[in-house]
């Protein structure tokens, strides 16, 4: 296109230099004429600079036409009247001097000659910032994509990081207690040498039962985090502060010695009972993974307005074998009992080991 706009507006000067004798001047329109097309393509790269050199190569050559529209278009995208104006302005004072300066075959008048060449300059202008305005829009919305999409993603990864940790505080709050229990019944048999066959057989049936059980929480667990038709997420029923009696009979079938005292006034709501409950099984298991065949004592009280505290408490100084754990249990309860408003503590008090939490229970 470059190109036919300067054949077009060079060639008629062009012979007329040829026939007035001006060989050198012609020559020296072809020489800039080409230099110029050779300019134009590092428009992009030095944008202004490239645009005023072949605006001032236009009071010689006539070739420099186009190349001069393409920086001029280049220079108006970036939209930066203190780039625009100059440029424009030179290249309408070079097109009206070598309009002067080169033979014409009808010399039309100079306001007309400078006013045409202000029109076409700001024709020029303004489309190359309608092509600027619109690269520009075009960025901002493949930005804008990019970003949602990123967005997207990063709220994708969030919702699997959450599943994951929900799965995984829903599969401790079950399966750690009844395991623990298992563990507990095994290093029982491992460790005594002396029981007759009937007794090992009844031993092994418990063992056997229990584990039976954890399977079944674990299906149930399994079943109740997806639904099967929608696939949205759903809530597994949850223990209430009235299902702590039956934990503690649980863990006394189990062959614990639990000791239950409980001083509550009120019914206790079901989100509060839920924690306490909570802090109840991670106290039991505990106890009967590091203190296995030790009395427990379990703790309950509290009122409307005066909150309420829940404390397992074992003995230490057993030094025998005790079931693995990862230590997380306490670092969800702890964040059970403050996303509820209360605390949790863990420690060593005179010769044994309390686990107490104080949880708010407004009147």
């Amino acid at each position: 296109m470059a190109f036919l706009v300067s054949v077009v507006v060079a060639t008629e000067p062009l012979v007329g230099l040829a026939e007035d004798g001006r060989l050198l001047w012609a020559a020296a329109d072809l020489a800039l004429g080409a230099a110029a097309f050779v300019l134009v393509y590092h428009r992009r790269r030095w944008p202004v600079g490239v645009a005023l050199a072949i605006a001032l190569m236009g009071i010689v050559s006539g070739l420099t036409a186009g190349p001069a529209v393409l920086a001029l278009v280049s220079v108006a995208t970036r939209r930066r009247w203190a780039e625009v104006v100059p440029v424009a302005a030179v290249l309408v004072l070079s097109g009206h001097f070598y309009s002067l300066v080169v033979p014409q075959e009808a010399a039309e008048p100079v306001w007309l000659t400078v006013l045409v060449g202000v029109a076409f300059t700001a024709a020029l202008g303004g489309w190359g910032m309608y092509i600027g305005s619109r690269r520009e829009l075009m960025w901002q919305l493949r930005d804008r994509a990019e970003r949602a999409e990123a967005e997207q993603a990063l709220r994708a990864e969030r919702s699997r990081a959450n599943e994951r940790a929900r799965i995984a505080r829903e599969m401790h709050d079950v399966l750690a207690h009844r395991i623990s229990q298992i563990s507990m019944h095994a290093g029982a048999l491992a460790f005594r040498d002396d029981l007759p066959a009937g007794e090992l057989r009844r031993g092994a049936a418990d063992i056997q039962s229990r584990a039976n059980a954890a399977l079944e929480d674990l299906r149930e667990v399994l079943g109740v985090l997806r639904d099967p038709e929608t696939g949205g997420t759903l809530d597994r029923p949850q223990p209430t502060f009235d299902d702590v009696p039956r934990l503690v009979e649980e863990c006394r079938a189990a062959g614990m010695a639990v000791d239950l005292a409980a001083d509550v006034a009120g019914n206790v709501p079901d989100a509060l009972g839920r924690t306490a409950y909570r802090i109840v099984q991670e106290g039991l298991t505990n106890a009967g993974k590091h203190a296995p065949g030790a009395s427990v004592g379990v703790r309950l009280s509290g009122g409307p307005g005066r909150g309420l505290e829940v404390s397992v408490t074992n003995p230490l100084g057993f030094t025998g074998p005790a079931a693995p754990g990862a230590g997380l249990g306490l670092v969800g309860l702890t964040e059970r009992a403050q996303l509820s408003g209360g605390t949790l503590e863990a420690g060593a008090e005179a010769g044994a080991f309390t686990l107490r939490g104080r949880l708010p229970w407004p009147a």
